[in-house]
């Protein structure tokens, strides 16, 4: 893999987490899940936008 590439993923990674915490504040969610997942999403960056996306409430205002 060429050495650019890790950059790349890197910045796709940074955008995704950004949008799931967006959402995340935007949403009728409680104060304590928001703040729960975000936290989980800044920890584990990958993981936890991959954990959200699929277990994360569906009562989210999702990004169109």
């Amino acid at each position: 893999m060429p050495y650019g590439s890790n950059g790349l993923i890197g910045l796709l990674v940074l955008i995704a987490d950004v949008y799931a915490i967006i959402s995340i504040i935007g949403s009728n969610a409680t104060t304590g899940t928001k703040a729960l997942w975000v936290i989980i999403i800044l920890l584990l960056p990958l993981v936890g936008f991959i954990l959200w996306y699929f277990l994360g409430p569906k009562g989210y205002k999702r990004l169109a």
